[in-house]
């Protein structure tokens, strides 16, 4: 049920307001009309005093933690009978995405929660419960899904237009300094911490994978990967004993070097991502030189506590016999702008999200055709000259499925439910126990351990 069910406007609360927070609630300052953000909850004082601002949140809707926010929730429904908001964007650490999830829902909220949808399957099984048992609308941030460049090949695969499909070959460039910011100095650098790198960066490239190839089933998962480069034994022998870049000898030169990656970008005006998350506030050169010197970012990648894959390949037969193979891989120029080809029994499709080029060889006809995404939306523009936010496009057309499904009550927005979210992160699980155990796993013994 709405919060205000004569209201156009779906009202979210943002509970995280950092990087995934904002890229999920600019949609309503481009499309003010289809939601509006009437709460948030986030610990930084800045960011949270920035954040409010930005978005008009009333300072009675301002809260320090998630908790507090739940709890003036539950005095609201006690008194005068309705939640705060339709709905919460969980974009909190992704080892309490469980906890913070599973108690808004309990309370009815609609849930959108970020990717992974948890760190372990208990807690992840354990979340599909309690979204089942609420009966609530539930978006998972698989926002790959939901990019208009690869709704289009999901397109031209439910048309049957170049056959069945056979097999499908997908490369994830993470991008040699992201990688190192994200996973080697940042959040997601420690499995137990966090969780591994192919559920937290990958996870959805995986859901995208059994997507395309549903309603076939994944059958058996096997998968080989390490962290090969960012350790100590890699390190330049001209770095010397340097264990912070800016007290490095090469850290002109250096790929990783945190000088290149953050104050050389902040010298060129750059003031977001990635350089934004070292700091509550301003990213200016005196915060950022600070937290430089004292804080993870400014550490080696080569002197840091990491321990995640930096390279990863996953093989999948699915239950109509087609396969496919995915590569996770840290070493790339590209940043996440991924390439992917798809066999089929009448013709070949290859992507490439670089050129934003879709390439389509009839092999009956012998002809080739190159698709083009729509163009973005004049307030798509508006927002950003690229178009569209981030991730292609899916960031906004996650939210936009999402905030459609709560409008109308209808979880077939999405194109998925939360059974479908657990049984693509099971087969991610598999992968890792693949890779760790060196085992082929038999997805129906594996999965059918934690789903009905």
């Amino acid at each position: 049920m709405r919060v205000n069910s004569d209201a156009a406007a779906v009202t979210l609360a943002i509970i995280g307001c950092g990087q995934r927070g904002n890229a999920y609630a600019t949609y309503a300052k481009v499309f003010p009309s289809a939601c509006k953000i009437v709460a948030i909850a986030e610990p930084r004082s800045e960011a949270r005093a920035a954040f409010a601002q930005n978005y008009g949140v009333d300072r009675s809707l301002v809260f320090k933690d998630w908790r507090e926010f739940l709890d003036a929730s539950r005095d609201t429904v006690k008194t005068i009978g309705r939640r705060l908001a339709d709905a919460v964007v969980v974009c909190v650490q992704d080892s309490i995405h469980v906890e913070v999830a599973v108690a808004f829902a309990e309370q009815g909220y609609h849930v959108l929660c970020e990717k992974p949808m948890a760190t372990s399957i208990e807690d992840c099984v354990r979340m599909e419960k309690a979204v089942k048992n609420a009966k609530i609308i539930f978006g998972m941030g698989h926002v790959l899904r939901y990019s208009s460049f690869n709704q289009e090949i999901t397109k031209v695969i439910r048309s049957g237009e170049l056959g069945e499909l056979v097999n499908v070959v997908h490369i994830e460039p993470v991008g040699h300094w992201h990688f190192a910011h994200s996973y080697v100095r940042g959040n997601w650098s420690r499995e137990a911490q966090s969780s591994f790198s192919l559920m937290t960066k990958s996870c959805h490239d995986i859901d995208l994978i059994c997507h395309w190839l549903s309603p076939a089933t994944p059958t058996r998962i096997s998968s080989f990967g390490s962290l090969k480069h960012f350790k100590k034994a890699a390190k330049p022998v001209e770095a010397g004993n340097a264990t912070r870049c800016l007290a490095c000898p090469i850290r002109k030169t250096c790929p990783y070097s945190a000088e290149r990656i953050y104050l050389d970008e902040i010298k060129k005006g750059r003031k977001t991502w990635p350089v934004d998350v070292l700091v509550d506030g301003v990213p200016d050169i005196e915060n950022v030189t600070h937290a430089l010197n004292t804080g993870p970012y400014g550490r080696c990648a080569y002197e840091s506590n990491n321990d995640v894959c930096d390279n990863q390949v996953v093989n999948i037969e699915f239950s109509n016999s087609s396969t496919a193979s995915f590569t996770m891989i840290a070493q790339t120029s590209l940043i996440c702008e991924r390439q992917t080809r798809l066999h089929s029994s009448h013709g070949e499709l290859v992507a490439d999200a670089s050129t934003n080029t879709i390439t389509l060889a009839d092999f009956r006809t012998r002809q080739q055709r190159v698709l083009t995404p729509p163009p973005p939306s004049k307030g798509e523009v508006a927002y950003n000259k690229h178009g569209r936010g981030g991730h292609g496009g899916g960031d906004f057309g996650l939210v936009r499925a999402f905030v459609e499904a709560v409008s109308t009550g209808q979880q077939e927005v999405l194109g998925t439910d939360v059974g479908e979210v657990l049984r693509s992160h099971l087969a991610v699980f598999a992968a890792e126990k693949s890779r760790k155990e060196g085992v082929v796993v038999q997805c129906e013994e594996f999965f059918g351990d934690f789903t009905c």
